[in-house]
């Protein structure tokens, strides 16, 4: 499997940030630096990374608190830490709080390379399992149509002309998703979207035009379970950017209709 990947590089000092993204972009890896937890977090807002290497101690934002902003609204995004002045309490915060490692000042080249490889592989593992499963459950629902003798739903039915594969689309009025290249059309044109919204993306399609309560959501999109209150804040967050991008009006969406209280649901245009 060829392993690659976007990753952002987060720290105040200009050699390290240098040095480091020399060594990964060496390694085949796409890079962008920033000086700042600041300045990363504003690249992570209009750029989609499949990881994040940052510093733990900077000036301003300290690395602990953008990883904790990271894990909230980008929790699909991996993250390591990596400081010059370790202690126990910090490695396990880091890793209480999302962190996916935590490494040690300086960093040997191979070692980075190799344990950003890894990480960038099971990355690309579990998003392949999630496509088949998505497929597998459309083809399972087809097939159950076809037993019923009913006739095949627009979300089933592949998209014209015939030879496109049957499957890889769902489709809702002018909106449809691309499950194998897992890219969003609008009116025939591309749209861009984070990975992980994507996902969300993927589930309300799957289950419309019903309601998704928030937890249901959550699980389905990115795999875990939360209580009802951080389940209804992440899918606020991953609502808000797909309206960005899909609706003409984010205030009165057509797409992407809240249920309060209790959910998403998606609708044709």
């Amino acid at each position: 499997m060829n392993i690659n990947g976007h990753i952002l590089i987060i720290d105040d000092e200009a050699p390290l940030r240098q040095t480091l993204a020399r060594i990964l972009q060496q390694a085949g890896f796409e890079i962008t630096t920033a000086e700042s937890a600041e300045k990363g977090l504003d690249y992570l807002k209009t750029t989609s990374f499949d990881l994040v290497l940052t510093d733990l101690r900077m000036p301003g934002m300290h690395g602990m608190d953008a990883l904790k902003q990271i894990h909230t609204e980008y929790p699909h995004i991996p993250v390591v830490l990596f400081t010059a002045q370790p202690d126990i309490n910090s490695a396990v915060e880091a890793l209480r709080y999302g962190a996916i490692d935590y490494l040690l000042k300086p960093i040997k080249p191979e070692a980075i390379i190799e344990r950003t490889r890894s990480i960038l592989l099971n990355q690309q593992r579990e998003k392949r399992k999630r496509e088949l499963q998505v497929q597998i459950e459309v083809l399972q629902n087809e097939l159950k149509s076809l037993d019923a003798g009913e006739p095949l739903s627009k979300t089933t039915q592949p998209l014209q002309p015939a030879s496109l594969e049957s499957g890889r689309y769902i489709k809702h009025g002018n909106l449809v998703l691309d499950m194998h290249a897992r890219r969003v059309l609008l009116n025939d044109q591309p749209v861009n979207i984070p990975p992980t919204s994507f996902d969300y993306l993927l589930v309300l399609a799957r289950h419309s035009p019903n309601v998704v309560d928030y937890q249901t959501l959550v699980a389905e999109a990115q795999g875990f379970q939360t209580d009802p209150r951080e389940a209804q804040e992440l899918a606020k967050w991953h609502i808000h950017q797909l309206r960005q991008s899909i609706e003409n009006d984010t205030r009165n969406p057509s797409f992407l209709i809240n249920v309060r209280g209790t959910g998403y649901r998606l609708v044709g245009d």
